[in-house]
């Protein structure tokens, strides 16, 4: 049994799926392919939802990671230097490895963060006429 269902504000973020039908993938790539780590559909493959609304859509990710990431590297370098005792330089040498390697994962979970907080979940949500606007972010 999984924690987060569909319906729930956070399945889309935590699955990197749609977040108005929570079936389509928003990455062509799996999470941790390092191939095309950025590229993601136009649309989504189950509803139809326009991931590009408009050029910029995703700035706002942007301070999204921006914010978690700051948060992240302090409380990472602080536990490892006072919690464990580690040295300043080790601690910063972890923290740029874990980095590294997340680096990906974080940009991704951003723009599904921002894409969910823009766009509802609506679990009637099937392509049926992807050029009308009208309740493509769940507007009525």
């Amino acid at each position: 049994m999984s924690l987060i269902n569909k319906g729930n504000p956070l399945y889309g973020p935590a699955k990197l799926r749609c977040p108005r039908c929570h079936e389509g993938k928003l990455f062509k790539t799996p999470t941790f392919s390092y191939s095309q780590p950025f590229e993601m559909p136009e649309r989504c493959s189950h509803c139809g939802l326009d991931y590009w609304p408009e050029p910029g859509f995703y700035y706002g990710a942007m301070f999204i990671s921006y914010i978690f990431t700051g948060f992240f590297c302090i409380s990472f370098v602080l536990a490892l230097h006072w919690g464990l005792g580690w040295s300043t330089g080790a601690s910063f040498g972890a923290l740029i490895a874990i980095c590294a390697i997340f680096f990906v994962y974080i940009f991704r979970l951003a723009r599904a963060i921002w894409l969910s907080i823009n766009v509802r979940y609506n679990p009637n949500a099937v392509d049926h006429d992807t050029t009308s606007t009208s309740n493509r972010y769940g507007n009525s």
